[in-house]
């Protein structure tokens, strides 16, 4: 009995130490109570949206909504400490922490018990093709520059514009819905500023939107087309290498014939040498009896 409780304490703390054998034992053991969780859940997701719920059924569904997101919360974080890696953790389990972040999404993890586990496969798949995308020729330090020069033109503009006759720019939220519209070149048209540093801030952002869509029109159509051709390369450097095998297979091959027509000269010259052995002169019937008939 001792045994067995120091052999399941044992089985315990290795369960808690960070290795992938220890990440994938507890996944196997959570993997189904969460499946079951999520889909007691559904329901709770789904009253709510077709009939409005008040007073305790309200205050039920939201308590049933934190645990459930509790418990989502805290599996992620156990398996987060787990992880021997744990940045390479985060960057491949995207979707798991999306489905803490976002409570529609918990659904998806049905998609293991509904033969929809490709619509996670697909998913994870777009994050690193969107993640490729970002990181290439230095997007990922672009992207951040227009977001800090979008924010430094909303407080500069909120400033200015706030105190001014007429402005349809009051405070903060105002400034940055306008700066996000001005960067993206929509102009809605239904905030604009009407002091001097507020129209240049405008010219400023006008003229960093544009760069910015030729900059992710440029990136993205890179992207593609380095993957492109690097398929190609791909492909030719298969075509080199099958063509390299196919003449090292015709060498040894000729290097097989080159052996055995040597061999055969040899047999030839070995059957020259020994004067033809087995050949056995015989004499013409008819010119045996003449010699037999002649007197003797």
């Amino acid at each position: 009995m001792v045994v067995g409780e120091s052999g399941k304490h044992a089985s315990g703390i290795g369960l808690l130490r960070r290795n992938q054998q220890a990440l994938d034992r507890f996944t196997a053991v959570v993997e189904l109570p969460m499946l079951v969780i999520t889909a007691l859940w559904i329901p709770v997701l789904v009253v709510p949206l077709i009939w409005p719920v008040h007073g305790s059924v309200a205050e039920t569904i939201a308590i049933v909504d934190y645990t459930v997101w509790a418990l989502f919360a805290l599996e992620y974080l156990i398996k987060l400490y787990l992880a021997p890696n744990r940045w390479k953790f985060v960057g491949t389990h995207l979707l798991d922490l999306f489905i803490v972040a976002v409570p529609f999404l918990r659904p998806i993890r049905l998609a293991h018990i509904t033969q929809l586990g490709r619509v996670g496969i697909l998913v994870q798949r777009g994050g690193v093709r969107v993640k490729s995308v970002a990181t290439h020729q230095g997007l990922h330090f672009v992207l951040p520059a227009i977001g800090v020069i979008i924010l430094a033109s909303a407080g500069v503009v909120t400033v200015a514009e706030r105190s001014a006759h007429g402005s349809s720019i009051q405070n903060l939220g105002d400034g940055l819905w306008w700066a996000i519209v001005t960067v993206a070149t929509v102009g809605y048209g239904d905030i604009s500023p009407v002091t001097p540093i507020g129209r240049g801030v405008a010219v400023l952002l006008m003229l960093a939107g544009i760069g910015l869509i030729g900059v992710l029109t440029a990136t993205v159509a890179s992207y593609f087309v380095g993957e492109a051709a690097g398929k190609v390369e791909a492909e030719r450097e298969q075509l080199r290498n099958d063509l390299a095998e196919a003449r090292a297979q015709r060498d040894h091959l000729a290097a097989k014939l080159d052996q055995l027509s040597e061999q055969m000269d040899q047999i030839l010259l070995a059957l020259a040498s020994r004067g033809e052995p087995g050949h056995v002169a015989v004499e013409d019937p008819p010119q045996r009896e003449i010699q037999r008939g002649r007197p003797r």
